[in-house]
């Protein structure tokens, strides 16, 4: 009998579950279409390359990642999404963060004081927090495109040892969406939990509670065979966090949580069918106790 494979418990990191990023290539504009196309496509092939990886078909995998770099890469998909969130098109989503938390900016602005905020996922040192005088934006992402972003995976980052390494904030605008499996996104929300902060400069808030902003595909709570917004409440309820704010538009869900370490259960959500239907996605979020 040969014997049981054991099985690594430990999630699986970003950076791991990722392709190679295709060489620095020189993009012409992309129209709205193309940008949706890229995104869709790119989408598409993570998720096929995904389901190779579990079966550890190692040749299917490397195939997957030869269309992926044929069509530019994770370097074409965050083009495509910087462009899709470029200032002319409307889709700088801090600019909804800043207006949830304009209040607590009036007060932190006339006292010189800053509110410290995580951005993971960053595409942009121009973004609308990057220019507030009352925020101190810390920018990573997997593949940094500019200076003044770190290229770091979340998932890796060390984690902090004191206050003044966490913040007052984190960002993951279109980033939970695009970690590979289920049990990575539930992962990566419980992680946030880590690097918050409410040790807030005096600035006359008494009370004060850490901010997660959530940015979503719509389609992933409004159409998911596994997913929708009760459960994604549930989850977050769990964690400790809980929601101030919520927009949606025909694309995107905008949430802005609060966090309580306080109120953390120790429950587990798995992978069940919730709304059955052939057209719906499979977006879903797992957690374990």
């Amino acid at each position: 009998m040969t014997a049981k494979k054991r099985r690594n418990k430990r999630p699986a990191l970003l950076s791991h579950s990722r392709p190679t990023v295709t060489p620095q290539t020189k993009f012409a504009s992309l129209s709205s279409k193309a940008t949706r196309n890229i995104i869709r496509s790119h989408h598409q092939l993570l998720k096929a390359r995904e389901k190779a990886v579990a079966k550890q078909d190692l040749a299917l995998v490397e195939s997957f990642d030869s269309k992926i770099a044929a069509n530019g890469g994770l370097e074409s998909y965050q083009l495509a999404s910087k462009t899709g969130q470029s200032l002319e098109r409307g889709g700088d989503s801090s600019v909804v963060f800043l207006e949830w938390i304009q209040p607590l900016l009036k007060k932190l602005e006339k006292q010189k004081k800053q509110l410290r905020l995580l951005e993971v996922g960053a595409l942009s040192t121009k973004n609308a927090c990057s220019k507030h005088p009352s925020i101190d934006v810390t920018r990573i992402d997997l593949n940094s495109q500019e200076p003044g972003i770190l290229q770091q995976d979340f998932m890796e980052r060390p984690l902090p040892k004191a206050d003044e390494d966490r913040f007052h904030a984190i960002s993951l605008s279109l980033v939970l969406n695009y970690v590979p499996t289920a049990g990575d996104r539930g992962e990566m929300l419980r992680r946030c939990c880590l690097f918050l902060t409410s040790a807030l400069p005096s600035c006359g808030v008494a009370d004060f509670a850490p901010y997660l902003f959530l940015v979503l595909p719509a389609a992933c709570v409004s159409n998911s065979r596994y997913f929708n917004v009760e459960r994604l409440l549930a989850i977050m309820k769990c964690l400790g966090y809980k929601r101030l704010e919520e927009k949606t538009t025909n694309k995107l869900i905008y949430q802005l949580w609060e966090y309580h370490p306080d109120s953390c259960k120790m429950l587990t959500f798995r992978k069940e069918e919730l709304n059955p239907g052939k057209t719906r996605n499979n977006f879903t979020i797992t957690l374990n106790s």
